[in-house]
């Protein structure tokens, strides 16, 4: 099993010469207009309209979905999965909040303010994080608390998301701890807060902030990225340095980060304690128009798994075994299993491929028995190491979050 962190100092080095070496980076004037359309993409969405259109004019992105324009979200064609465990920069899926985003940092003058309660406040450059804190490294699968909301019904509001709100990427930068621990934090220090650059469009309107526990922020885990997959963070998935949450779903994992502030009382700022929040039941499941029920912020992701090489409505050779592949991931720790079903039948087990670490996608593979011609439904369903299994149906409340319900795809054996 490979280990969760890594350090390389000759990447260390060549990191911090193509960062600094950057003097600014141009670009995102295309959100303030509609995205020009290159083709578009049919979504199985049972809400509909499932048409969306296939944009590539966004700054250093390549062909992207796009669910909105202003501010930009941006979802993963299926197909990208299928190409490998780790999604390209490139294609990797965008989101977010307030549409007033940065053009262009400025890497020379850009500051990161550490501040709140501690013992001395830090005003540090890009050269002081790359220079002068451990660098490390983390496989980690970062995925929007609505994706897939548009399977959710009754529909609910909100971006009618696919499946493709979510991408996996070996993160490099520095642990939160260690930048924590420069400034000292003061006992009963209670929360640390993060914001980034992003503004809201009308005054008034609460800038998008998020807190995590101190012991959460300073586990060794929990770190600042400044790159993604070997190369620069692209401006529009947080340039330069954005939190990395794993196991937690995307909402805490704040972009373009440029202020911690260290709490001694709970956070209670409106994405905390209003947006972002589910049902504290089993699985966020509530019934459709059901009140009363106490909530709690959203938190750790669930097991969820995929077949990535064919599609509902794909055909297979009839009379033949049919060879499936996907990914699967564990939520907030490592994949254990992965089973297939076909027609309801009886639950086999699928091959695991290499193991990158306990918050990376794990691609799998399996072989079915042999189809007679028709249709025939194949589920897969993934465990996690701690023995949570994907459930048989889907949950449902009102924001459209933790979607993790058995994943089936119709096919025909022909």
């Amino acid at each position: 099993m490979a280990s969760a962190f890594e350090t390389d100092p000759r990447r260390d080095a060549m990191s911090r010469r193509r960062l600094l070496g950057m003097a600014g980076l141009g670009g995102l004037a295309m959100m303030s207009a509609p995205a020009r359309a290159q083709s578009m993409v049919d979504l199985p969405l049972p809400g509909g309209p499932g048409a969306r259109p296939i944009a590539t004019d966004f700054p250093e992105k390549g062909a992207m979905i796009v669910q909105r324009t202003r501010p930009p979200l941006l979802e993963t064609p299926w197909d990208v999965f299928d190409k490998g465990v780790f999604t390209p920069n490139d294609q990797f899926y965008v989101r977010w909040h307030w549409a007033v985003i940065p053009t262009e940092i400025d890497v020379g003058s850009f500051r990161l303010a550490v501040h709140g309660h501690v013992g001395q406040p830090l005003s540090l450059s890009l050269d002081d994080i790359l220079h002068g804190l451990p660098r490390v490294e983390l496989a980690a699968v970062n995925q929007c608390s609505g994706n897939s909301r548009g399977f959710f019904e009754p529909r609910v509001p909100g971006g009618q998301w696919a499946n493709g709100a979510m991408g996996n990427a070996v993160w490099a930068g520095v642990r939160l701890r260690d930048v924590l621990d420069r400034a000292g934090v003061k006992p009963g220090a209670v929360q640390v807060r993060l914001r980034g650059l992003d503004e809201p469009v009308v005054e008034d309107a609460p800038r998008f902030i998020k807190s995590l526990d101190i012991d959460h922020a300073r586990d060794g885990e929990v770190m600042i990225a400044y790159a993604m997959n070997g190369a620069q963070l692209p401006l529009v998935n947080g340039f330069p340095l954005r939190l990395v949450v794993p196991g937690w779903y995307a909402t805490y994992w704040v972009k373009m980060v440029n202020d911690i502030e260290v709490l001694d009382q709970p956070d209670t700022n409106y994405w905390m304690k209003t947006a972002y929040t589910i049902p504290d039941t089993p699985h966020a499941d509530i019934r459709p128009g059901q009140t009363g029920v106490p909530t709690v912020p959203i938190n750790r992701m669930v097991p969820r798994s995929f077949v990535t090489n064919v599609a509902t409505g794909g055909a297979v050779p009839a009379g033949k075994p049919a060879a499936l592949r996907g990914i699967a991931f564990g939520g907030d720790c490592g994949v254990a299993a992965v089973d297939v079903s076909v027609d309801g039948g009886n639950w086999q087990p699928a091959r695991l491929d290499a193991d990158h670490g306990q918050y990376s996608f794990r691609a799998w593979t399996a072989e079915t028995a042999s189809l007679p011609p028709g249709g025939h439904t194949v589920a897969v369903r993934c465990t996690n190491s701690k023995g949570e299994a994907q459930p048989d149906r889907p949950n449902w409340n009102p924001a459209g979050f933790m979607r993790n319900v058995i994943e089936t795809i119709d096919i025909t054996a022909a």
